[in-house]
Parts: C-alpha cells; sequence; structure tokens
C-alpha cells in the first residue's frame, strides 16, 4: 500500500514521523507537509501565489517534501507529486498532530481539513491527533492508525474522514476505545494588546460533562475517541422549517 501523510503542525515535528515509522511496517510512506508551523488554518487553500515544493530527506518515508502552503495544500501537493511519480495514494493520513481535534475545533483544523482534503479526491482519509501541544504517548495513535488500516480500507467509503483521538496517556492508561459524535470544545477567548497589535488567546473551558458521548467528554475522561465525520454541513431538520417561513 502506499500512504500519504500530512500534517499541520510542520515537517520537522514528532507526531509525523512516528505516524510515518507505524505505517512504515505496512506499505511505503511519502510524505508532503507544511514547512513550518500551520495549525488552526483550517480548510485554507494557496490560490493568488505559487507554492515553493522542496524534496527533503525523512528517515521514515521513501518520498518526503516540503511545502510552503497550507495542510489542504499539501494534500493536493502530495497527490500530484505522487502522480509525477505514476503513483496514488490507497490511503491518507493527517497527523500526528500535537493537540486534540474535537468539538468546534474540527472547524478550525489544519489536521481535518488536510484529510478532508483528501475525501474530496476519493481516497480514504484518516486525521490522527494526541490530546496535548507537547505530547510524549504515540504508541496508541499510532496503533489505532495501524488499525484503521486493516479495518477499513476497502470497506468504508472515501467520503468519510476518521478522526482519532487520544489522551496523552500511556497506552496501557487509556481505558479503551469509544466511537463518538463531535461535542463541544470551547475557550475563554480574548484579545490582548501587544504594541499596537492585538493577540487572540484563551484557555480551554473543560467540558461540562453533559454529553458523555463525545469526542471531548471521552478523551477529557481517559478513553480514545474515533469519530466518523462528513463534510456535509447541512442541518437537514431545519429544510422544511425553512420553506414554510419564507413562503
Amino acid at each position: 500500500m502506499n500512504f500519504l501523510l500530512i500534517n499541520d503542525d510542520g515537517i520537522n515535528a514528532g507526531g509525523i514521523h512516528q505516524l510515518a515509522k507505524a505505517l512504515g511496517e505496512l506499505g511505503d510512506v511519502y510524505v508532503c507537509a507544511p514547512h513550518t508551523q500551520r495549525s488552526t488554518t483550517g480548510h485554507g487553500i494557496t490560490l493568488f501565489k505559487p507554492l515553493k515544493v522542496k524534496e527533503i530527506h525523512f528517515k521514515e518515508a521513501v518520498k518526503a517534501w516540503e511545502c510552503n502552503g497550507f495542510p489542504a495544500d499539501c494534500t493536493k501537493m502530495g497527490i500530484f507529486m505522487m502522480e509525477k511519480l505514476g503513483l496514488k495514494p490507497d490511503m491518507i493520513f493527517s497527523g500526528i498532530n500535537h493537540g486534540g481535534n474535537m468539538g468546534h475545533d474540527t472547524l478550525y483544523s489544519g489536521t481535518v481539513a488536510a484529510a478532508a482534503e483528501g475525501s474530496y479526491f476519493d481516497i480514504l482519509s484518516v486525521a490522527v491527533s494526541v490530546d496535548s501541544h507537547e505530547p510524549e504517548n504515540f504508541e496508541m495513535a499510532c496503533d489505532l492508525a495501524c488499525q484503521t488500516v486493516k479495518n477499513c480500507y476497502g470497506k468504508v467509503k472515501p467520503d468519510v474522514v476518521i478522526n482519532i483521538n487520544t489522551p496523552d496517556l500511556p497506552k496501557d492508561e487509556i481505558k479503551g476505545v469509544k466511537f463518538s459524535h463531535i461535542g463541544e470544545r470551547r475557550y475563554t477567548d480574548h484579545f490582548e494588546p501587544i504594541e499596537d497589535n492585538y493577540q487572540l488567546v484563551g484557555d480551554l473551558i473543560p467540558y461540562d460533562g453533559s454529553d458523555e458521548n463525545c469526542d471531548a467528554y471521552l478523551v477529557e475522561n481517559g478513553y480514545a475517541s474515533i469519530t466518523p465525520l462528513k463534510m456535509d454541513l447541512t442541518d437537514k431538520d431545519s429544510i422544511k422549517m425553512l420553506e414554510e417561513m419564507y413562503r
């Protein structure tokens, strides 16, 4: 199998190297990732300036390229660079991200966006994250990524993005794996003045526990969470209501 790996933390981040090493046991790994930190850039793509791409040495990959674009750019570029080699990814993995991607964060996340971009190319794509900005424990995330290859390839439709989040705990301290839906993940956002500018800062608000089956609750309580995502954001329950309102 051919795996294309993307991330939003930058090509030198530890998580993507850990994931490449794990998936290298199952197939050939190719990497296309940002040359620098690109977290919380969402699904931005570059339209009005050229992208710079450079092949680099990446110990755990057959070939690797760093790109000055956004994570979704890297997905597009990685597919393009593999096509130039006469190859196509069998699966795309985004991560392992340093920080969880749950609740509202899934809309901000460059990690999830890179995986979603893969689904637009009809390639089964997976986002993988450890819930710490300075993670130390990647084993569970790597194991779940490899299990996802074995369990889902050829069985799950590529319009589904599989979103994996694990606590930053040793594997034997994680309580188990739960399949969940998106919950809430909010912050105490405010702007602090810096000279003549302002910087957004804030702390994570602990989840109130009102929904024990959502991703945020499960990970905060020691479980790994797997959530299937679809990019159709339509609130189907409101269509008929709006039809009545606009008559």
